[in-house]
């Protein structure tokens, strides 16, 4: 059921209180069921509040159009910024947080402030320079990175963003968030999930299965307000390891396997 309601937060010691569209269901989630431990959702009806922007195959288009929906890039600084977007791409990760397990999920919000806090049910997250070769020689030529180099989680599917004020702890929220994703091979493996402050799920965007060569995808909702605290990715059937191989064409369990590249997303802001 749709309902306009107020969304409260409590941030930065005080009371701050916006107006949202608070659906306490999805339109876009499935109709039984849980995500991720938020309510189900009832199919209709559908939101009027949010642009979705997916592509497969040449992505470069999409990216941009989802890019001048969101505002200028803005720096790699710490601190609220007016608007515009910010973006994460994985090429100047240090060799240190590369091809191993020790990518810290702060690292985009303390060692290069962009407001986004990084968890998982999973045992880590590994930054890939090689398309992940050196976890399983199998990859090879499976994963065609956006740019250089490749994100996934370590133990899981899932990966969840949190927004906070760039180089903070402050609680945040965005206008839109968006991923490139690498090598999806079947629907629905890969999707992303949008989350108010309060824990309700706003919104699901299913990614679009590879169409070309070089296996990219794009998927990303902007939204008229900022209204998303976290959004949760689900990149595949299965986690990337040494005893996985992807069989998305062959019979019986089906394991799609999965990698990320950039992400792009609203200017984390407390106020509205």
């Amino acid at each position: 059921m749709l309902r306009r309601t107020t969304l409260k937060m409590m941030l930065l010691g005080g009371l701050i209180t916006m107006s949202a569209c608070d659906y306490t269901t999805s339109p876009y989630a499935p109709g039984t069921g849980t995500s991720g431990g938020y309510p189900a959702a009832d199919p209709t009806p559908p939101r009027t509040d949010v642009k979705v922007v997916s592509a497969t195959g040449d992505i470069t288009s999409a990216v941009d159009e989802f890019r001048a929906l969101l505002g200028t890039l803005n720096p790699n600084v710490a601190g609220e910024q007016p608007g515009g977007r910010r973006e994460v791409n994985w090429d100047g990760v240090p060799a240190a947080f590369t091809d191993n397990d020790a990518f810290p999920g702060t690292f985009f919000n303390t060692n290069s402030p962009r407001g986004i806090l990084l968890t998982t049910d999973g045992s880590g997250f590994r930054v890939s320079s090689n398309g992940y070769t050196d976890v399983n020689p199998e990859y090879a030529g499976e994963f065609t990175p956006f740019r250089a180099k490749l994100f996934v989680a370590r133990g899981s599917t899932t990966i969840d963003v949190h927004f906070v004020v760039a180089g903070s702890n402050t609680p945040a929220l965005v206008d839109g968030f968006g991923s490139v994703f690498a090598d999806v091979g079947r629907l629905p493996s890969t999707f992303i999930e949008y989350f108010d402050a309060s824990g309700y799920l706003l919104l699901k965007v299913t990614a679009p299965r590879r169409t070309s060569a070089a296996g990219l995808s794009f998927a990303g909702a902007k939204f008229t307000t900022r209204i998303v605290a976290r959004v949760r990715i689900t990149v595949g059937d299965v986690p990337l390891d040494a005893e996985t191989l992807d069989q998305v064409k062959q019979t019986g369990p089906r394991s799609d396997l999965v990698a990320t590249d950039d992400f792009i997303y609203g200017e984390p802001r407390v106020h509205p």
